[in-house]
């Protein structure tokens, strides 16, 4: 038998990644069965209801603390443990007798005059600490989501003015000189800069000019310059994408200008084949779309243009794949570009695909995010990152969707995605490998990985691999490839 206990704290905030870590820490402790501790945001009541949880009636300045607990055990001593959990902790920089800045206005006075400032904060507050640093004069990478998109317009039209760069909303991925930002993987240096109006877009090519520079000598990346995925919109116009190619031509250290984007407006992209064309440095332009190249071609085009063959992208796992069990493939993404390149590839192979994040408006997915055709859900979509953190941090939802596409008779291949980096999961494959397994317990559904990282990630490459790999998946370091196996399959499936 358990007890549920349930609480509100009104008025207490921590962000969603804390709270993950508290709940996680809490949910270890002794007679605890579940432990959820959240903001009281929409997304967040609909996973505690789906838990069982009764909450009360709430806002999303609340704060709320669910347990269940063993009939033995103790409610006082549970929040306890929540209370432990809650309690920051932060590491001795040496001098404590400095005590950190309690405002964004205290720490811009004291930052030097040319740094870039990160702004991770609530996207309702994100555009007023942007701005602070901006007139700071900072350049400003925004990491927080959920920003609007007039707020994301003026922010940039002001930065211009100032010949400033706005990197975001929603820049999830840079690197700067070598030195990693956000979900940014570890690299080796090289000549190569990168405008990536796409986080996971810009992951997945980091690991496959990583993998490459390995036998291939100048192949690696100074600079990834992340844009946010709107940039290259009608509504933003690429304001980001021009002032971060200027940037990048003016570098010396820099032989090769490469721009990533999910698909964006055609007027946008034509724009920027203009202003490449004008550039000193060569540009080489990787934007999906519908009958573009995929970002393994676009590596590949890049070694080309390096004077270089390309490698035979990893594929491990090859031997645990069975024909598709069913019609239908299932794809379940933590990167929105990853998702919208495996979107375009399987339209051209399938005809349309279902989506959170469609591509057009008419094959939109429900809230469940199901469908009875062909499917593919973006998790780290804006909608389900509300009060959540996101899903390279926590994999619960998608977790959730494979034990239910695994349990439909009708999916036939379950496609997927792991990405690694800095600032991600620190063991993911821990968490994604026995969903994989149950997934494949009453019958071996195919499910196909794409493993974007590098051997310098902090998870290990070598060991998420073997993880999925024992788990029964088939393993690939190419988004392309593996959508390709996964379309191979079902389509001898039909």
């Amino acid at each position: 038998m358990t007890t549920d206990h349930v609480e509100l704290r009104s008025g207490a905030y921590a962000d969603s990644v804390t709270l993950l870590q508290v709940s996680r820490a809490v949910q270890s402790a002794p007679g605890v069965v579940a432990a959820q501790v959240a903001m009281a945001t929409g997304l967040n009541l609909e996973v505690l209801e789906g838990m069982g949880f009764a909450v009360p009636d709430s806002s999303p300045n609340d704060m709320v603390v669910a347990l269940r607990l063993d009939d033995d055990a103790e409610v006082a001593t549970a929040l306890a443990a929540v209370d432990a959990a809650l309690v920051p902790t932060r590491p001795s920089s040496g001098d404590t007798s400095v005590a950190p800045p309690r405002t964004t206005a205290s720490a811009l006075r004291g930052g030097a005059p040319d740094s870039l400032v990160l702004v991770s904060v609530p996207g309702a507050s994100a555009t007023v600490e942007a701005m602070d640093a901006l007139e700071a004069g900072h350049d400003v990478m925004i990491f927080s989501d959920n920003v609007p998109v007039a707020e994301e317009v003026a922010l940039k039209h002001y930065a211009a003015s100032r010949g400033a760069l706005v990197m975001g909303p929603d820049c999830g991925t840079a690197v700067i000189d070598g030195v990693g930002l956000g979900f940014a993987n570890a690299v080796r240096p090289g000549r190569i800069g990168i405008v990536a109006a796409s986080g996971t877009g810009c992951q997945q090519l980091l690991a496959l000019l990583h993998h490459a520079g390995a036998t291939l000598e100048g192949v690696g990346v100074r600079h990834a310059l992340g844009v946010g995925g709107r940039d290259l919109s009608s509504a933003v116009g690429g304001i980001s994408t021009r002032e971060a190619l200027r940037r990048l031509d003016a570098d010396t250290d820099v032989d090769l200008v490469l721009v990533v984007s999910k698909p964006p407006a055609p007027e946008v992209a034509e724009a920027l084949g203009r202003d490449a064309e004008a550039l000193d440095t060569p540009v080489e332009l990787g934007l999906l779309g519908r009958g573009q190249r995929d970002l393994t071609a676009v590596a590949e085009a890049v070694l080309a243009r390096l004077g270089h063959d390309a490698p035979d992208w990893p594929v491990v796992g090859t031997d645990n794949i069975g024909a598709a069990t069913g019609p239908l493939l299932r794809g379940l993404f933590v990167g929105g570009t990853l998702c919208d390149e495996s979107m375009l590839m399987a339209t051209e192979a399938l005809g349309p695909i279902r989506s959170n994040i469609p591509l057009s408006d008419d094959l939109s997915l429900g809230d469940d995010l199901s469908a009875d055709t062909h499917t593919m859900v973006d998790f780290g979509d804006d909608a389900l990152t509300q009060g959540r953190a996101h899903p390279m941090i926590d994999p619960t939802l998608r977790n959730e969707q494979l034990a239910r596409a695994a349990a439909d008779p009708t999916t036939g291949v379950i496609l997927l995605d792991l990405v690694l980096g800095h600032g991600a999961e620190p063991d993911p494959a821990a968490m994604l490998a026995p969903a994989i397994s149950a997934a494949r317990a009453h019958r071996p559904i195919p499910v196909i990985v794409s493993l974007v990282g590098t051997d310098l990630d902090p998870q290990g490459l070598a060991a998420q691999r073997d993880a999925l790999v024992a788990a029964g998946a088939e393993v690939h370091l190419s988004n392309a490839a593996a959508t390709r196996r996964a379309l191979d399959l079902i389509g001898a499936f039909q």
